[in-house]
């Protein structure tokens, strides 16, 4: 992203400095992110975006020596978490002007369905340089972002010496949680903690294919269509395997059925994977069946609760 600001003419005599503005969303987060402070440079083809760590109120560095053990008090208040602050800089979209800037930023904050599309971008870069650090530092636990974790969201514009830092000319904090009501719907409809009750009380087990088809919607999510593909290939198998007559309901068999019928797609989809990055009309179809199969799951969840 570069600083520098280019040059107007004016007249013969008269060089007129313009400042490039760059527009971001910046996403503040409970507790410390795995990534270090610091900012990142992503390229997407021509398309170049810039994230900027930062971490408020992080705990001292951890001893060399471990201390004593204390007595505590049971009435303790609980250690304040330190905040982290995400700013996703989209260098590739600069103004030239502020005028351009301040018009981006208010159409942009009126508009509810613009708003998410750039939360949802920020977390979506977020989310990609977290998994990339888990896999250079080899933790078999990345963490992960989601929208619910998000106390505070804003979208904004400012120069590349503030942008780069975190700061900004102009920002306006924006509401992102107004529209979780179908993620709520959704909850009540599965009765989650029921099954978690259920788990962890030895009642019920978790089947393979749910772990695995879950691995392979996040990874599909994320853009990692041949990640996907591989662990689509593994989950599909499981679940023709355990649920078979899982329910006594007419479109349960048939999906199973559809899902056994093309089992040979998704061996292919996954020697495709091997070799390369699939092409469109192939992640097409990993979504496709993955769908499918995430069909079954999620009718056995509703329909055994």
């Amino acid at each position: 992203m570069a600083t520098n600001s280019p040059t107007r003419a004016t007249d013969s005599s008269r060089i007129v400095p313009l400042t490039r503005l760059f527009p971001f969303v910046q996403l503040d987060l409970p507790g410390a992110l795995a990534l270090a402070d610091g900012r990142y440079v992503l390229r997407d083809g021509e398309r170049e975006r810039v994230l900027v760590v930062e971490t408020h109120g992080a705990p001292p560095s951890p001893r060399r020596k471990r201390r004593k053990p204390r007595a505590a008090t049971p009435d303790a208040k609980p250690q304040p978490l330190p905040l982290s602050r995400a700013t996703l800089v989209r260098a590739f979209a600069a103004f030239d002007d502020e005028v351009a800037a301040e018009r981006w930023l208010a159409r942009t904050t009126t508009e509810e369905e613009a708003i998410d599309d750039l939360v949802a971008e920020a977390i979506a870069t977020l989310n990609q340089a977290l998994h990339a650090h888990a896999v250079a530092s080899a933790d078999p636990h990345p963490q992960a972002v989601t929208a619910e974790r998000v106390v505070a969201a804003r979208l904004g514009y400012g120069s590349g010496q503030q942008v780069a830092v975190g700061e900004s000319s102009v920002a306006r904090e924006v509401d992102i949680h107004a529209g979780t009501s179908s993620r709520r719907r959704r909850d009540d409809e599965l009765r989650p903690q029921e099954r978690v009750a259920a788990v962890l009380g030895g009642r019920e087990t978790l089947d393979a294919c749910e772990t695995l088809l879950l691995r392979a919607r996040a990874d599909l999510d994320a853009g990692r269509t041949r990640e996907a593909a591989l662990q689509l290939r593994v989950g599909l198998e499981a679940l023709l395997v355990e649920l078979p007559g899982a329910l006594e309901d007419p479109d349960h068999d048939a999906d199973m059925q559809a899902i056994a019928s093309r089992r040979d797609e998704a061996i292919k989809l996954a020697t495709s994977a091997l070799s390369g990055d699939l092409d469109p009309t192939e992640s097409a179809r990993v979504a496709d069946l993955l769908s499918l199969c995430e069909r079954v799951l999620r009718r056995r969840r509703i329909l055994s609760s």
